[in-house]
């Protein structure tokens, strides 16, 4: 039922020898690498004891040779599975024809991009990035000019939920409420205020001739699969329609599919004037997109924003090849099918409170007295790698192309665990 355009997409069948399945496995193992991790990186994450080094589809394999069915595909990154053959083709021919001329000349892939992004969401413009917290500074720049153009006068705000996270750049990071009270990273960027999640009279109140935007993730991602309400969703429009101010909805996480529909906006009552998209946009290749409405796409003149390496040749072929996977009405009724199996399955477990997300992308409310982090730990150790973004919450993204027994087979391992 949700607006698409047909399109001849390839997905695993056709491009035989591609893939990463004869990949060369690791020579240091598990605790060479470790040693050198521990060594020489800046210890800003905890990682997993866990070296992987092959996938294919929804499957990785580590350097001992162990295989894994993996529902976090790169926090949302790999969802049209790990070396998705039509990705891998894409990346292997443009590799050998150009990798990188600067953004001072054109680009074909860069262009076609562009126009497949606009003509499948908002219809403005687009602005490549490297990152989706480059994609959100984009749109902070976007939403600040936009303001003063309308002629605000002073220090215009930006306002968004608690909970919300829209990345770790000073711009991005002030816009993520929990994130921002990190006083040993202070001062921050002022002009950014929040409200309590899905609080619509709050949303509403804050809203007023200062405010530049309202920005929003459509389900909540790092906080642990919370969807925003249509109500708030509601309100948001409202109230920025009231005052001249611009929507965006950060779609990083919930883009391009992982939903149900390419946009999950499309699920909503509300049409933003900006999103912001990153993550599975180039199947496993770091790149990002700021996409605005008309209304919002000649905001940005030349020297206003760039980036040295976004929108390059490689990373917008594989893009390209990503949509053509993606953007197909079978894949996304399944997506909506097999979401739903998959959360009707969790639900039944003992040991769920709850189940939380739409599509593919779900939080997975664990009873009082059940550690998340002890239920993902001993997962990962059945073979099963999930993420645990908050004390109750496992959180499951699979990649879109998983299959009916794979989901039963996640299902089964997570009952498992939360019984053993």
């Amino acid at each position: 039922g949700f607006r698409r355009r047909a399109r001849v997409g390839v997905a695993w069948v056709g491009v035989a020898g591609l893939g990463c399945a004869g990949a060369p496995m690791s020579g240091l193992g598990l605790e060479g690498t470790q040693e050198l991790d521990e060594r020489y990186l800046m210890r800003t994450y905890k990682r997993a004891p866990v070296d992987f080094v092959r996938g294919e589809g929804a499957l990785l394999w580590d350097a001992d040779g162990r295989e894994y069915l993996d529902f976090l595909t790169g926090i949302s990154v790999s969802s049209v599975g790990h070396c998705n053959p039509s990705v891998v083709a894409a990346i292997s021919d443009q590799a050998g024809r150009l990798l990188h001329v600067s953004n001072l000349f054109y680009t074909e892939q860069m262009a076609r991009l562009a126009q497949r992004l606009s003509d499948s969401s908002l219809g403005g413009r687009v602005f490549f990035s490297n990152s989706g917290t480059e994609a959100v500074e984009c749109a902070i720049k976007i939403a600040r000019k936009h303001a003063h153009l309308r002629g605000l006068v002073g220090a215009p705000e930006i306002v968004s939920f608690e909970g919300d996270f829209h990345g770790r750049s000073y711009g991005a990071l002030a816009a993520t409420p929990g994130m921002a009270r990190n006083e040993a990273l202070g001062p921050m960027l002022p002009g950014f205020r929040s409200v309590p999640r899905n609080d619509a009279e709050a949303l509403r109140a804050a809203v007023g001739p200062s405010t530049a935007a309202v920005m929003l993730e459509p389900i909540q991602g790092e906080a642990g699969i919370f969807p925003t309400s249509e109500e708030a969703l509601l309100a948001a429009r409202e109230a920025c329609d009231e005052v001249g101010a611009l929507l965006v909805l950060d779609e990083i996480q919930t883009g391009l599919g992982r939903t149900g529909s390419l946009w999950a906006y499309e699920q909503t009552p509300v049409r933003p004037d900006v999103i912001t998209s990153a993550k599975a946009l180039g199947g496993g290749l770091p790149i990002g997109a700021c996409i605005t409405s008309p209304a919002a796409a000649e905001v940005l003149e030349p020297g206003d924003h760039g980036s040295t390496f976004a929108g390059a040749p490689v990373a917008t072929a594989a893009a390209l090849a990503v949509l053509d996977v993606i953007d197909e009405p079978v894949l996304l009724r399944g997506v909506r099918e097999k979401g739903a199996a998959l959360r009707e399955g969790l639900a039944a477990l003992d040991g769920v409170r709850e189940v939380r997300g739409r599509g593919l992308m779900i939080g997975v409310g664990l009873d009082d007295g059940i550690e998340a982090a002890a239920v993902g730990a001993d997962l990962l150790g059945r073979g099963l790698v999930v993420n645990v973004p908050r004390p109750d919450t496992i959180r499951l993204l699979p990649p879109l192309v998983v299959d009916s027994a794979q989901i039963e087979r996640a299902v089964g391992l997570i009952g498992e665990s939360l019984v053993g």
